[in-house]
């Protein structure tokens, strides 16, 4: 039936279009809602972070909340400017990683991308610990059970995800619009008030404020320039992700950089703005964008919009590493880098394994820090920033080269800054947690190394790149491992048959009674059976199934070298899952012991047990 009507809509002559994809890959729009959650997001705990470091200078210090502000939207000019430079260079993705592989050499390669790893994984728990937050800030009986909901979140982020980047894009295209929204209505409304509608945000909490406190120094500005730079994470996602792009990828890409730069530039200065028009004050238990919220709206239903908007987008802010991440180790595992399971792709686009792996250990990390927010903060932000000095770097060579030295410029005042702003945010946060990065990279690099030296030695001892010699015929002998007559039996000798000069069931015999008993009732029942094929008792002293066979097997190459021995070992598969826990594992056993002590080929026969 279906090849009749197959033939019929067919049209004489033409072919059906391959499926290039093309329709799982983003868009300008789509890429801003998938790639730039984090960047977004980060305007809910950017300026906050700001604020809680100046307000150890009390009142006085605040007042250097903007100046601060202006420096960190400097940078993230400077920066989106680089990223659109990089974006146009490497075409095919991995951002500080591929500039660095083709400027600065391998280890330093090594370095970009280990950074960008730790990064993108830190991203996932601190937006989700950070989403949760929100939450638990507007319903505080929630609190206890912070951690249950932060893992919940990361469950739903992983299925969006695992249907594919365009399905999660378009998933967060509404809930990235109303955030934006949200903020710049706040923003726009508190401009235009002089003072406070209301406090009820931070009534009953206790102010973190310090009392009699004077002088702002530079270690202090710089200490808060350091923590707001936290903002700037997640700028580098669309360069990472270029290939995820429709074509022309490159140029959609530029564009989604430069509107992300825009906004949060726009949201960022914004926030700043109000903070110091409202004198506001941290205090523990609400956060800063709610009490702006609150100051700007009112305690009212706009404000649990704004605060339950800011509590999706922190949570889906996650995506951005779901979106760079797998890409990233894609490059990697072409590069021999990574376990080469990371640069096979699903259905739609999808880079299963690396969303995956990126998931559980995103999961343990939230297991780690309790599902809190501040555990993870000192730990974020560090990895990125050298990211963003290698790439920027890179770039200064890569335009050298070819004398275009207006871009040169422009990187090289990216590299200064951004590699700066990488002692700073390592020094300043050192005895916060810092530290676990400093050992967590080297370690990261280490680890990549070690990869790279193994599947060389793989790709060695197969002979890769090199042609191997031509194939001739071996005589090939098929051992059958047997227990008792089955449907399974018959099943392994007629495909042992199939693929040997000569077949051998074989069989272990130990020396207690019973049995003996049993291997001479089987040898009975064979003789009577007699299906061609000789049955080859194997006597051994003790309860081994591997041990003897592999013994046996030695001995055949002994005294027939240019034999090509095959072990073929019958196994059963249940229909049901669960009923696979009811095998002996008698395969798995054999299996191990024979390629664990020859040379022989193993080959696995699974007779599956359905109904049909």
């Amino acid at each position: 039936m279906t090849t009749v009507t197959a033939e019929k809509d067919a049209v004489p002559g033409a072919e059906e279009p391959p499926d290039t994809g093309a329709r799982h890959k983003l868009t300008a729009v789509t890429g801003l809602a998938a790639l730039s959650l984090d960047a977004m997001a980060s305007v809910a705990y950017g300026p906050e972070a700001i604020v809680l470091v100046l307000a150890v200078a009390g009142g006085y210090g605040l007042g250097f909340t903007l100046p601060v502000t202006l420096a960190i939207a400097g940078l993230l000019a400077v920066l989106v400017a680089s990223y659109r430079q990089v974006i146009a260079a490497f075409p095919d993705g991995g951002g500080s990683y591929a500039v660095a592989k083709a400027h600065l050499g391998r280890r330093t390669s090594l370095v970009a991308a280990g950074s960008l790893v730790l990064d993108y994984v830190l991203n996932v728990a601190v937006a989700v610990t950070a989403g949760v937050a929100a939450l638990t800030s507007a319903f505080p009986g929630l609190y206890g059970d912070r951690l249950v909901i932060c893992l919940g979140v990361l469950v739903l982020i992983t299925a969006v995800n695992l249907r594919g980047i365009v399905d999660s894009a378009r998933a967060f295209i509404v809930p990235t619009a109303v955030f934006v929204g949200a903020i710049l209505v706040v923003i726009a409304v508190g401009l235009f008030r002089d003072a406070p509608v209301s406090t009820a945000a931070s009534e009953g909490h206790v102010s973190v404020l310090a009392d009699n406190a004077t002088t702002v120094g530079a270690l202090l500005l710089l200490k808060a320039f350091a923590s707001g730079c936290s903002a700037l994470t997640g700028v580098e996602a669309i360069a990472n992700a270029v290939p995820s792009f429709r074509a022309p990828a490159a140029r959609r890409a530029m564009r989604a950089e430069v509107a992300l730069g825009g906004l949060l530039g726009v949201m960022l200065i914004g926030l700043s703005v109000l903070i110091s028009r409202f004198g506001l004050q941290p205090v523990e238990g609400v956060t800063v964008l709610a009490q702006l919220t609150d100051a700007s709206l009112g305690h009212n239903g706009a404000f649990y919009v704004v605060q339950f908007a800011t509590m999706v987008l922190l949570a889906l802010s996650a995506n951005t590493s779901f979106g760079g991440l797998p890409v990233l180790l894609k490059l990697l595992a072409r590069d021999n880098y990574a376990p080469h399971v990371f640069g096979l792709k699903a259905d739609r686009q999808v880079h299963r394994h690396g969303v995956m792996w990126l998931a559980v250990v995103s999961a343990a990390l939230l297991v780690f820090s309790g599902g809190d927010t501040n555990t993870l903060v000192p730990l974020f932000a560090i990895g990125v920033f050298v990211g963003f000095t290698i790439a920027q770097t890179g770039m200064v060579l890569h335009w050298r080269a070819t004398r275009q030295w207006g871009k040169a410029l422009l990187n090289g005042l990216g590299a200064v800054l951004t590699g700066v702003s990488a002692v700073v945010v390592t020094a300043t946060k050192f005895h916060d947690g810092a530290w676990l990065i400093v050992i967590a990279l080297p370690v990261l690099v280490l680890a990549f190394e070690t990869v790279h030296r193994a599947y060389g030695r793989i790709g060695e001892r197969l002979g890769v790149g090199r042609i191997p010699e031509p194939p001739h015929r071996e005589r090939s002998l098929v051992l059958v491992p047997v227990s008792s007559l089955t449907r399974l039996t018959s099943e392994a000798l007629t495909t042992a048959v199939s693929l040997g000069d000569e077949v051998r069931a074989v069989t272990v015999c130990h020396p207690d009674a019973e049995d003996l008993a049993a291997t001479e009732a089987l040898e009975r029942d064979w003789a009577l059976w007699n299906p061609g094929v000789p049955l080859v008792r194997l006597p051994f002293e003790r309860r081994s199934l591997g041990k003897p066979l592999s013994a046996y097997v030695r001995a055949l190459r002994d005294d027939a070298p240019g034999t090509r021995v095959t072990v073929l070992i019958p196994e059963a598969e249940p229909e049901s899952l669960w009923q696979r826990l009811l095998q002996n594992q008698r395969g798995a056993v054999v299996a191990h012991a024979v390629r664990r002590d020859t040379d022989a080929v193993i080959c696995r026969l699974r007779f599956r047990l359905g109904g049909r």
